[in-house]
């Protein structure tokens, strides 16, 4: 508390100046890029976030980054402490032991030292540190000390998130691609499996694009001349299926949304924010990692929703005659909190289906 008290006394904030200088800058920077950083890749990372593991390494994160500005600004702002402008020791007679000072008037008084860049005799003076525009001393050298271990500690678990979310996302990509699909087709064929087993009908559906063979379909995509094969129009298939055979299947998918999308009812407004911080820390630590929009909504308005998340849900607006010619749809992500099941859909078995697909 004492320590809290010190930054924010009046005389203290003539310190801030210390924050306009190539050090800190930098310094401030290469912290915020790295902290953002790792906290959208453990996002992203197969680790989440609803999980125990997921939440613990989450709250690790924020943990290193408040500590680690802490400590950076404690180092900065409490300062090194600095020998009284006209000190002199209590019994004259000992100022024959210690050296005097004409900058500061001041005797320098044991294990203390000018320092050029503060103009000031510092106490127990370590050394004048440009990251923090400061000396290292007396009062903040512990602080300092505490921002250098923790530092590369951060670093460490940073980069350990930055290489497993490369991994995971080299692996996922390697795997589709010696399947010869994309990650859009993946997606069809997990929906097609699922569309099968709801209805329970009597046909298996058979991606016609792998050819059975890992090594083809790996030279599928790399060549030595690094053209891919064929002209993007019509592609090699396996045997019993046709150019058509995964266009029907997103036709009868097509078909199949539309009969299993629940209508909602809006019951709270919605900015359209990205990540909304008034609709719930899970709402907003969840928000769909994807470049499709987000939808603003108004109470009273009406959604077809076709698919979602644990927090999130996306649809199509259900336009009335207000709108102008020119708007055909308005479809995009939106909180799961801001709607309510209309009454005749609520006594549906299954609202929209989860989203399967790994963006």
């Amino acid at each position: 508390m004492s320590t809290f008290c010190s930054v924010i006394k009046f005389e203290n904030l003539q310190e801030l100046k210390r924050l306009c200088h190539w050090g800190p800058i930098i310094a401030l920077g290469v912290i915020a890029i790295c902290s953002t950083m790792a906290m959208i890749d453990s996002v992203l990372w197969y680790w989440p976030l609803h999980t125990t593991g997921g939440s613990v390494n989450f709250i690790m994160l924020i943990n290193w980054t408040v500590m680690i500005l802490y400590n950076y600004f404690n180092a900065m702002f409490i300062g090194p402490g600095f020998v009284p402008l006209g000190w002199k020791p209590e019994n004259s007679q000992d100022s024959m032991y210690l050296q005097y000072c004409k900058v500061c008037q001041a005797y320098k008084a044991p294990r203390s030292h000018h320092c050029r860049k503060c103009n000031r005799c510092v106490m127990k003076m370590d050394h004048h540190c440009p990251w923090i525009n400061n000396c290292c001393g007396y009062q903040n050298h512990a602080s300092f000390t505490l921002f250098l271990l923790l530092a590369p500690l951060g670093c460490i678990h940073a980069a350990f998130i930055f290489v497993m979310t490369m991994y995971t996302q080299l692996y996922n990509r390697m795997k589709i691609i010696l399947r010869n699909k994309t990650s859009i087709e993946s997606w069809i064929e997990e929906k097609a499996k699922d569309r099968i087993q709801y209805y329970q009908l009597d046909e298996v559906f058979v991606f016609p694009y792998d050819m059975g063979s890992r090594w083809k379909n790996f030279k599928q995509v790399f060549t030595w001349s690094g053209v891919p094969e064929g002209d993007g129009l019509e592609w090699p298939i396996r045997e019993g299926c046709h150019q058509y055979s995964l266009t029907i299947e997103q036709l009868k998918q097509k078909a199949d949304k539309r009969v299993r999308s629940v209508r909602y009812k809006v019951i709270e407004n919605y900015s359209g924010a990205c990540c909304p911080l008034n609709k719930g820390i899970k709402t907003f630590l969840t928000s769909p990692c994807t470049e499709e929009p987000r939808i603003r909504l108004q109470t009273g308005e009406f959604i077809l929703a076709t698919r979602g998340l644990r927090y999130w849900l996306y649809g199509d607006k259900i336009l009335d005659d207000s709108f102008t010619e020119g708007v055909s749809r308005i479809r995009g992500w939106f909180p799961r909190n801001c709607v309510e099941k209309c009454p005749c859909d609520a006594e549906m078995d299954q609202g929209p289906e989860d989203e399967k697909k790994n963006r």
